[in-house]
């Protein structure tokens, strides 16, 4: 069995910001050989998210709604946790959101429904991030 590492980076210039990462993954996919398989895909930061979804604008802007007022990013004064960063909403959303994704892959291509993409979500943009791909396989 053959493994394979590689992370993508980020640095949002906001607060939130959401990306489409199955073609970076699928790229990392095709540079590793790995024909049959398994891919994992994580953030590595606490205050982000991996996920996999549609990739429609209508749905984005609902998460960003929904997430908001599920937990709202002010007032800061509302959570226990900030002090030094005011970033307990984002330590919140990407626990809604979840930490990664492992996906399927046949024949060296990601095994996906129709419409499954690949996301990251970023809730406490602005500075150095990054996600893992790791894969393994034959």
């Amino acid at each position: 069995m053959k493994s394979f590492r590689k992370e993508l980076y980020f640095n949002f210039p906001t607060r939130r910001g959401l990306k489409n990462i199955t073609r970076e993954v699928q790229q990392t996919i095709n540079e590793s050989g790995i024909k049959e398989g398994l891919v994992l895909v994580n953030a590595m930061h606490i205050t982000a998210s991996v996920f996999i979804n549609d990739d429609e604008a209508g749905l984005h802007h609902d998460y960003e709604v929904w997430l908001e007022k599920l937990v709202p990013e002010k007032p800061y004064s509302q959570y226990q946790h900030n002090g030094f960063e005011d970033n307990a909403d984002a330590h919140l959303k990407r626990t809604v959101m979840g930490r990664e994704v492992v996906c399927a892959i046949t024949n060296g291509k990601l095994d996906f429904g129709t419409w499954e993409q690949i996301f990251y979500f970023e809730f406490d943009g602005k500075r150095n991030k990054r996600a893992l791909i790791k894969i393994i396989g034959e």
